[in-house]
């Protein structure tokens, strides 16, 4: 969708037909961002295993816990996590960054784009000719818009947009990498791990490193 956007112009799209792309587009992003809420809420009130302290890396002797990961993981005397094994700590550290500054940039650009919540009565405020009356300001009209105003709100926008352009590929790039770490590694650990997402169950061979 947000390709699609990117290239309407290149497309022949409408202006009708962007405004139509860019609101599916903000319907979508409220799913992710209520999604990523939770995921976030999950980690005060989830189990053990969900817990902050249980998803990202640091605190005592977890730089140790990295190198004999890595050192077992290419020797095959692998060590098994009930929970999250330090590798997989920094990529869940490294996928929250990203999915947080995608959501931000995306709620700030939906408000200065077509004037969605939760920022949209706010950038129509400011760029308003007269505040008095923003329910006339539509998006890509410039009835009741004074353009100076418009054009310090665009300026404001555009570091926004590039964040949230060059995040989106850099979250592709991590996507796939995450995935692919979680084949390799139930093929290497055969511990169900891929299962565990939707079972919670693990299989071990032997005792976790994090097991009670």
């Amino acid at each position: 969708m947000g390709l699609v956007i990117l290239y309407a112009k290149e497309l022949g799209v409408s202006t009708d037909g962007k405004i139509w792309l860019k609101t599916i587009h903000v319907y979508i992003g409220y799913v992710f961002c209520l999604n990523l809420a939770w995921r976030i809420i999950w980690a005060f009130v989830g189990n053990q295993h969900a817990h902050w302290k249980a998803i990202l890396p640091g605190g005592k002797g977890f730089l140790t816990a990295l190198r004999e990961y890595q050192a077992g993981f290419r020797t095959g005397n692998i060590q098994y996590y009930q929970g999250h094994n330090p590798m997989a700590k920094l990529m869940i550290t490294l996928l929250l960054v990203l999915l947080m500054a995608q959501a931000i940039t995306g709620l700030v650009l939906a408000g200065t784009d077509i004037y969605f919540p939760p920022f949209g009565q706010t950038i129509k405020q400011w760029v308003a000719e007269d505040a008095n009356q923003t329910d006339m300001i539509k998006p890509y009209s410039k009835e009741n818009v004074n353009e100076d105003r418009y054009a310090q709100m665009r300026a404001f926008r555009k570091p926004f947009i590039t964040l949230h352009f060059y995040n989106f590929y850099l979250l592709l790039i991590a996507i796939v990498l995450h995935v692919g770490a979680i084949v390799v590694t139930e093929v290497r650990e055969r511990s169900g791990l891929i299962s565990a997402t939707f079972t919670g169950r693990k299989v071990f061979p032997n005792k976790p490193v994090d097991a009670p």
